[in-house]
């Protein structure tokens, strides 16, 4: 059968000892390659992994880019399925690559959304309070915005991981790399006093149980202070990740210190941010140069 439980979970297992992705990564890949099979087994009545062509699995794209499915989601379940043929041709339980044959959907480039810097100081300067809860609520997002780690860093971020002596930390990004962030001595005063607890937790920060956070209550804390002084429609941590690396870059910041911050494997991930200091930088030229109107129109 096209979604044999042995050999998706042995793909799985694949995924996260010797690929080393993430729990959400695994689990979005294994639902993406069901459904196609499911779609495949009901529209064409081909329950056989040898008898699939292209042909059938672009049949299941065209229907999901009918359903308005975004780039973006199709993209992903192509490189589920790619991922899954190149498992399945290494074991030799198939012959044919039909994903060869199949292209992924050219996405409309989106500039990632951050918050202006004079809107971020303002932000800073209001989160101050002796409120136990809106310390640790106040300190994540400072800590969020000042290092640019991941959700799943912050949350999985240690104490052993501080280094309150160098003013450092070491974070587990994708793929266990370790990296490790300078940060300022505002930062470091903030996390020595949660490194410093006695609540018996290995967490740096926790609830108040000692446990770990979970994303739902990071994703509220974000939300909750973005909505309070900004409009912008996204409110999420990853906003501030795209926020600290667009305030280091427009602040002169080499590119490739960027890069090694935010623990991207390539540099093309982190050249994003170019297009909008090259955006901050149009703006400027216009509002400041006689004939920017003109030339920028």
């Amino acid at each position: 059968m096209l979604s044999d439980a042995f050999f998706i979970s042995q793909f799985e297992t694949y995924l996260k000892s010797e690929k080393k992705v993430s729990i959400h990564t695994s689990t979005a890949y294994i639902i993406d390659i069901k459904q196609c099979f499911e779609y495949i087994a009901l529209e064409f009545e081909i329950n056989i992994l040898s008898q699939i062509s292209h042909l059938q699995i672009k049949s299941f794209l065209a229907q999901l880019i009918s359903k308005k499915i975004d780039a973006k989601s199709v993209n992903r379940k192509i490189s589920s399925l790619k991922t899954y043929y190149k498992y399945l041709l290494k074991h030799q339980l198939v012959s044919i690559n039909p994903m060869l044959k199949v292209t992924s959907p050219k996405m409309a480039k989106k500039l990632p959304v951050f918050i202006e810097q004079t809107k971020s100081i303002e932000i800073l300067e209001n989160l101050k309070s002796e409120n136990i809860e809106d310390k640790l609520a106040n300190d994540i997002f400072i800590t969020l915005y000042q290092t640019g780690i991941r959700l799943s860093e912050l949350i999985n971020l240690e104490k052993s991981n501080v280094d309150i002596t160098n003013t450092t930390i070491k974070v587990l990004g994708k793929r266990n790399k370790e990296r490790i962030i300078p940060i300022t001595n505002e930062l470091k005063n903030i996390l020595e006093f949660y490194v410093s607890s006695d609540n018996n937790s290995i967490w740096t920060f926790a609830t108040a149980k000692g446990e770990k956070l979970y994303p739902k209550f990071v994703y509220r804390i974000v939300k909750q202070i973005m909505g309070k002084y900004t409009t912008y429609s996204k409110k999420s941590p990853h906003v501030l990740r795209h926020t600290f690396a667009t305030h280091l870059l427009n602040n002169g910041a080499e590119l490739n210190a960027i890069k090694e911050l935010l623990g991207h494997a390539n540099l093309s991930a982190t050249q994003i941010y170019t297009h909008n200091n090259i955006e901050n930088l149009k703006q400027i030229y216009q509002k400041a140069h006689p004939k920017g109107d003109v030339i920028l129109k």
